[in-house]
């Protein structure tokens, strides 16, 4: 590309990004993502959740003057990107199964007439025979596909249908390929690149450190009351809670609701209208929590999403990363709490040994499912920096030597008091019962339980029964589970598994080796992170607030997300700055040439009512 060349393709590029998204410069490696898509160029772009990776398929068309194809996994997430670019005055729209057939020529017809820069399609469409020879015939040669990771055996939500996106290059020839992602390890992005039969492409790795997210990690005692512990912290906020479950999510969304806060459920299981409409409820902000399984997610392109709770283990650091990575899409701080035991483990790992001696998973993923889940529990278990521990699984280097946003880091990690003692007090308690039982045996025993089994094999008479009865049930058990997860009790395989000691035990019987535990940190000792206190400074939240108000209003007239009017980033500039003029309004960014013109007026006449009737503000 020649020197003219190239500064006339970096002003539109600018051009393009003030008028439609109201930005003034891109992120880091968005700039080489959008030369390579407008060029043409294969490449394979893995920027974390929040990156900006959308914009790099989004802006390319535009600069270019063509119709692109995007490849998209959900009905409901290319519906609320094309509500997203609609409401900028981007041209785009998708094609898929709940469109009517006049509908979906219309769409057909516009792109053969060039009336849109990008179409959203699913991997299945896009494969069909006919539909491969019609994008031949209107000259479609330009292909993104999001959640590439998804085309890999190696990666966390594997779907066949993407395998057959090679065809692409072999039925329509002289295309080129966009693969895009936020979750991969070196494995996943070597088989992305083999699969999709990329030529010589541009390979853009970005930082996959979140730095406005922090991490939490609490050994999980109780679920639902520490979910409204988390909770409590957002009140009136978005916030997704996964549960292992179906029952789990509709028991835990009940405990929430019945104690005040606005919770729905959602799993596979609910019938297409009932999950259409908590997902269109917490989409409109009329729901501020959605307890789910994995079934939700992918398709929300919320970005306000102040808080993500696991209350069980993940399958992998992979899902973990993508999950979690759904709260602070904005920038803005958000918080990420996972529950763990040690038991979560114990039971995924059972269900894909299940699975495999079913004969259901080939002995290669078995193997796979297992590795990935021992480092999800090696990611739980840890005492180390977790923003470092989470880059540097995707092979990168974590330079700093705190991060800040961390429990560890912001040391709120607390320590089970003479823990050695105690883990004396369990290996004992196993040794005596001849190594014979299981760990809600043990844990009834060292709590004083007074059950029929206890009586049964005379374990009240043992000199450990009740040696921790000043501690809950559950709390003891999650004691024992860590010292599982520590290596320091054995537990054989099996539906009745049984707890056993081994040398490490009995080092710490011997006082040869010390033991660290971990217990639920008090509310007090939880710290507010700096980033979250300066993304506040000098912000008016009662106007904040109100213009949240206003925007719901809005997007409920117009039958769009909320987020889609305006995110929480701008709001918060704006209830900083409280333009009261259009020009002052149009340098806030986020506020592009169409939302000047379409909202900008009644933005600007509220804020200008809220002054008048507030002039000294609030902080």
């Amino acid at each position: 590309m020649g020197a003219v060349a190239a500064e006339g393709t970096e002003a539109a590029i600018g051009n393009a990004l003030r008028k439609f998204w109201g930005f003034e410069e891109l992120r880091p490696l968005q700039e080489e993502a959008i030369r390579a898509g407008i060029e043409g160029r294969d490449s394979l772009v893995v920027m974390p959740t929040g990156g900006g990776k959308s914009l790099c398929y989004q802006l390319p068309p535009l600069v270019a003057g063509r119709t692109d194809v995007v490849v998209s996994p959900l009905i409901a997430l290319m519906k609320d990107q094309v509500d997203s670019l609609r409401q900028n005055g981007y041209p785009a729209a998708a094609l898929h199964s709940a469109l009517d057939p006049e509908s979906m020529r219309e769409v057909e017809l516009g792109m053969t007439e060039g009336r849109y820069r990008l179409v959203f399609a699913a991997p299945e469409r896009l494969v069909a025979p006919r539909f491969l020879d019609w994008l031949g015939r209107a000259e479609i040669r330009n292909f993104a596909v999001d959640e590439a990771h998804c085309i890999s055996h190696w990666g966390h939500d594997f779907r066949p249908e993407y395998r057959q996106l090679a065809e692409l290059k072999e039925r329509i020839p002289g295309i080129s390929l966009h693969a895009f992602t936020a979750t991969a390890t070196v494995r996943v992005r070597d088989d992305i690149l083999t699969q999709l039969r990329l030529r010589d492409p541009v390979e853009l790795i970005g930082n996959f450190d979140r730095p406005n997210l922090v991490y939490r990690v609490l050994p999980r005692i109780d679920a639902a009351s520490q979910t409204l512990e988390v909770l409590n912290r957002h009140r009136g906020e978005a916030a997704i809670v996964y549960c292992l479950s179906r029952r789990d999510t509709e028991d835990l969304a009940a405990s929430l609701a019945a104690r005040g806060v606005r919770a729905a459920h959602y799993h596979a299981g609910l019938d297409a209208e009932s999950r259409r409409r908590t997902q269109d409820q917490f989409m409109a902000e009329e729901i501020d929590v959605v307890v789910a399984t994995v079934a939700f997610g992918m398709g929300i392109d919320r970005s306000d999403v102040r808080c993500v709770i696991h209350t069980a283990l993940p399958k992998s650091v992979e899902h973990y990363q993508q999950e979690a990575g759904r709260a602070g899409r904005d920038g803005l701080p958000a918080e990420c709490v996972l529950l763990y035991s040690g038991a979560d483990a114990m039971r995924l790992q059972s269900l894909i040994e299940r699975s495999a001696n079913e004969g259901k998973a080939a002995p290669e993923v078995r193997e796979t499912s297992i590795k990935l889940l021992h480092q999800m529990r090696n990611y739980a278990s840890s005492t180390r920096c977790r923003h470092a521990f989470l880059v540097e699984y995707f092979g990168q280097r974590y330079e700093k030597e705190s991060c800040g946003t961390c429990d560890v880091c912001l040391d709120e990690v607390e320590g089970v008091e003479d823990g050695t003692v105690t883990a004396q007090k369990i290996l004992s308690c196993i040794a005596r019962t001849d190594e014979r039982f299981g760990a809600t045996h043990i844990a009834d025993i060292l709590a004083g339980a007074k059950t029929a089994r206890i009586r049964q094999w005379n374990h009240d008479k043992l000199s450990t029964y009740g040696l921790l009865a000043e501690l809950p049930r559950k709390s003891i058990l999650n004691l024992v589970y860590q010292l599982v997860d520590q290596q320091l009790i054995d537990r054989s395989e099996g539906d009745r598994p049984i707890l056993q000691l081994n040398g490490r035990s009995w080092e710490v019987m011997r006082e040869e080796r010390k033991v660290q535990l971990q217990q639920p940190r008090g509310a007090d000792r939880v710290k507010r992170s700096r980033s979250d206190s300066e993304s506040w400074e000098g912000v008016d939240r009662d106007l904040f607030e109100s213009l949240r108000d206003l925007r719901r209003e809005l997007a409920t007239e117009r039958g769009v997300p909320a987020y889609v009017i305006f995110g929480d980033a701008t709001l918060r500039e704006l209830a900083r700055l409280k333009p009261t003029t259009l020009e002052d309004f149009a340098q806030v960014k986020g506020v592009g040439e169409k939302k000047l013109l379409d909202l900008g007026g009644g933005f600007v006449a509220h804020i200008q009512r809220y002054c008048e009737e507030h002039p000294e503000g609030s902080a």
